[in-house]
């Protein structure tokens, strides 16, 4: 005779009850926060990038913008101008709550970049002001250890979310940011709720997201997969060129200017020649009008490597912002080139390297398949999922984020990578 298991509930219902009315109340708590922060900042990226463009002639005070951002960061931000990292280091080695002031600091550091002329993007921003925001409920809540890593994913998912407009996408980039090829589960919930309160309370503020079509996509055959493997490769090798630039401007300003102040003023005149020389605008801010009209125009075919170079230039000298959009521009414009010689739609391979060149510079295969699936709709389901499951496995052991730890190694190959942080190999 066949008992029944007992004891098969792992905790009693009530416990299980107050663990939901627990992270209801502080991921509600979140949402709203980091939502209405997200909505502010996006309201005033608009304004500083539309008055930017109505008066280009503040991109030649880009060195005094990079002046102010330096000196604002050296005496007041010093124990946060690690950005995004501080976050992973945090998780991984917990040592104390990130300093509120993050939050304002890398706000007003990322509308000046935008405001003066930099190119940057604004994930960075959110996810910093979201893990700084919700990490402050540590000491009210009195949390522990376990408990503090759930919140600080909790905070980015919430940040990622509302800046996008994409929940599912930041719940899950918070799930799998941490460690390279491993999603933690335990945070489930609360990083799920913190995503729809922080979305839902941005659209309740008013703030709009960019809307991006893909019209037609064509039927699923053997040749359209091998297409998809190779233009994913593409996007993969795309990938890892950003992130080598990244860190090769941040060590060559390092060498050039040992007080990191003058850093942004040497890459701030660097820059606003370089767009006064160009004549056009077009690789500075987030490039959102770029990004639109690679779904639907041809554009040049060297648009995607001058915004590689503007961007991990301007983020090496020392201004702030994200580098996600700036990824969005560089996968679509890439994409749209591709057309040139892959027969798959445009607007198909604009969107396929919109997230697959951020899945190979974040680690982050799962959410930037999510990603392109609420931005573009389940019907390009497929061949995003193969062009970012390529970009990620052949963008190798590198990627923006220097403090993740390799938890799942990409491949047999690099098996003894296991257990380090990208930054050290």
């Amino acid at each position: 005779m066949v008992h029944p298991q007992k004891n098969w509930i792992p905790a009693s219902v009530s416990t299980l009850f107050l663990y939901l009315f627990k992270w209801l109340l502080i991921c509600g708590l979140v949402g709203i926060l980091v939502g209405s922060a997200s909505a502010f900042f996006l309201w005033a990226l608009d304004w500083a990038t539309d008055w930017r463009e109505s008066h280009v002639w503040i991109i030649a005070l880009l060195p005094l913008g990079g002046l102010i951002i330096g000196l604002t960061y050296h005496y007041w931000g010093e124990s946060v101008v690690k950005g995004n990292n501080q976050l992973l280091e945090e998780f991984h080695s917990p040592k104390k709550v990130i300093p509120l002031r993050m939050a304002p600091l890398v706000l007003f550091g990322t509308i000046a970049t935008h405001f003066f002329g930099g190119s940057a993007g604004r994930e960075g921003t959110a996810v910093q002001m979201g893990g700084a925001i919700a990490d402050q409920f540590t000491k009210i809540f009195s949390l522990r250890p376990r408990d503090r890593k759930v919140l600080l994913s909790a905070g980015i998912s919430a940040g990622f979310a509302a800046v996008f407009g994409t929940p599912l996408a930041g719940a899950i980039f918070a799930l799998e940011v941490f460690v390279v090829g491993k999603v933690r589960y335990e945070g489930l919930l609360p990083v799920f709720l913190a995503a729809f309160v922080a979305d839902w309370m941005c659209h309740a503020l008013g703030i709009p997201h960019t809307i991006y079509t893909i019209p037609f996509v064509p039927v699923f055959t053997p040749l359209n997969l091998l297409m998809a493997v190779g233009v994913g490769i593409l996007f993969g090798f795309t990938a890892r060129s950003f992130s080598y630039l990244a860190r090769y401007w941040t060590a060559f300003f390092k060498q050039i200017a040992a007080w990191p102040p003058l850093r942004p003023v040497i890459g701030g005149a660097a820059i606003a020649i370089a767009v006064w020389l160009i004549g056009d605008t077009r690789y500075i801010g987030l490039g959102i009008p770029v990004i639109v009209d690679a779904f639907s125009v041809d554009l040049p075919f060297y648009d995607f490597a001058v915004k590689i170079l503007f961007t991990t230039f301007t983020l090496g000298a020392g201004f702030k912002g994200g580098e996600v959009t700036p990824l969005f521009f560089i996968g679509a414009t890439l994409g749209n080139t591709l057309a040139f010689f892959v027969p798959l739609p445009i607007a198909l391979l604009a969107g396929m390297g919109f997230v697959a060149v951020f899945a190979g510079a974040t680690n982050t295969p799962l959410a930037c398949i999510f990603m392109g699936m609420e931005l573009f709709g389940m019907e390009s389901g497929v061949f995003i999922a193969i062009a970012v499951i390529m970009a990620y496995l052949f963008s190798g052991h590198t990627g923006i984020y220097g403090s993740q730890i390799i938890g799942s190694p990409k491949h047999i190959l690099l098996g003894r990578e296991r257990g380090k942080t990208l930054g050290n190999l």
